[in-house]
């Protein structure tokens, strides 16, 4: 899938042979489920339903590998894996993989833990830390984290898929990055509509280093990583994935390499370099049990003031924006979808879903009910077939896996 169609089909909610395996993990027996308490017997239902799911919805979607961590009140329901990394390598619990538009989050959080501290304000204009960069007086922080600047997005920019999939292996600079978007001028009037655009974000990294004075891979580590423990996930400048590695394959690069459509074509992009994808010290790589503890902590807020997670949380854009020509990333926004400050908000759920590159992932979180859900895919070549691209098969499994763990507030199938 090119980076264009990303932007259309994966990474706004920001953003592929059947398997002979059917699993890599044990069904518990039916007796013992039948002796445990109620609460313990109705996870053991829900685990049930969820494998029931994964079995069901792998070949149809063509995934190649399905890593699914489901808890409720912290505690775990399931921690599965299914399928394959490589060709003979069964996928693992264990594994890591990219983190992507997950550290969205982190960054938004740590912006609003710095508000917290009396550092920042999300009004604060960005010419007061970028003042070099075209438009930074007329866009806040809180803009950028909202994605609502009005700057371009740099991913469908022609130029820039050119050189990318020229060299995937390249390692891009936040100047290179953002100068595709801002040498544009702005969509709309900063604060009066709403884009996905990496730019902001590139840009809000860069910010955030020197308001807070440190590196941003050491400020996430501080504010993020470390409070919660997330062990399994860290900071790379390089394409390097701690062992062991969920491999991701694409076909994404037929058009590019000029191949025809009739020519069989998938390769390994699990060491594409990253860099392109978030702000410099934002590109991680985690683990799907850290999935699920950080889906439960910015859902519940738990490392900000209540103030402030309300605000990250906020709905206010549904209903408040519009598509506008020529901008593949500006939509409407309604119950189904909306943007908070870093967060996708779909119904009561709040949610990231990072798409790119043959990994596509989802951690969501229902603060309600204390439920979260982290899934983890990789796609065999059959899913680069449709040219309209290939959608987040973890964000659809996502929505059918919610249903089953909250029927009264399952995640809205549309937007």
């Amino acid at each position: 899938m090119s980076a264009h169609q990303l932007a259309k089909s994966g990474l706004i909610f920001g953003v592929v042979a059947v398997l002979a395996l059917a699993g890599c993990s044990l069904r518990p027996a039916a007796s013992v489920a039948e002796t445990l308490p109620a609460t313990v017997s109705a996870d053991s239902k829900l685990a049930e339903q969820v494998r029931g799911i994964i079995d069901d919805e792998m070949s149809a979607r063509h995934l190649r590998s399905v890593i699914v961590r489901v808890t409720i009140a912290g505690e775990p329901v399931l921690t599965e894996a299914y399928g394959e990394s490589m060709p003979g390598v069964p996928a693992t619990t264990e594994m890591h993989f990219r983190n992507g538009a997950v550290a969205i989050s982190y960054m938004a959080t740590a912006l609003l833990q710095l508000v917290d501290e009396k550092k920042v304000s999300l009004t604060e204009k960005l010419s007061t830390w970028l003042p070099e960069v075209p438009n930074s007086d007329k866009v806040t922080l809180g803009q950028l984290a909202q994605m609502t600047s009005g700057y371009v997005d740099y991913v469908p920019d022609s130029e820039f898929q050119k050189q990318f999939y020229a060299n995937p292996f390249r390692a891009w600079t936040p100047e290179e990055l953002y100068s595709f978007g801002t040498s544009k001028p702005l969509i709309y009037e900063p604060g009066t509509n709403w884009n996905y655009a990496h730019t902001n974000y590139v840009l809000l990294g860069l910010a955030l280093e020197k308001i807070a004075g440190l590196p941003l891979d050491e400020l996430l580590h501080q504010k993020i990583v470390e409070p919660l423990g997330l062990s399994g996930t860290q900071s790379s400048s390089t394409s390097d994935i701690p062992e062991p590695v969920l491999h991701a394959y694409t076909g994404e690069r037929r058009e590019q390499l000029g191949l025809p459509a009739t020519t069989r074509f998938m390769e390994d992009s699990s060491f594409w370099h990253p860099s392109w994808t978030l702000a410099r010290g934002a590109v991680q790589t985690t683990t799907i049990t850290d999935m699920t503890t950080s889906a439960d902590a910015i859902g519940s807020g738990s490392l900000l003031s209540a103030q402030s997670h309300a605000a990250q949380i906020a709905t206010s854009l549904r209903g408040k924006t519009s598509k506008v020509p020529g901008c593949v990333n500006c939509t409407e926004m309604g119950v189904g979808f909306s943007y908070g400050l870093g967060v996708v908000l779909s119904g009561n759920w709040v949610l990231q879903n990072p798409m790119f590159g043959g990994y596509s992932a989802v951690e969501a979180s229902l603060p309600s009910e204390k439920i979260a859900i982290a899934v983890a895919v990789t796609y065999t070549e059959a899913a680069f077939d449709d040219p309209a691209g290939v959608p987040n098969q973890a964000l659809e499994l996502f929505k059918i896996i919610g249903a089953a763990a909250a029927p009264a507030d399952a995640p809205p199938l549309s937007r």
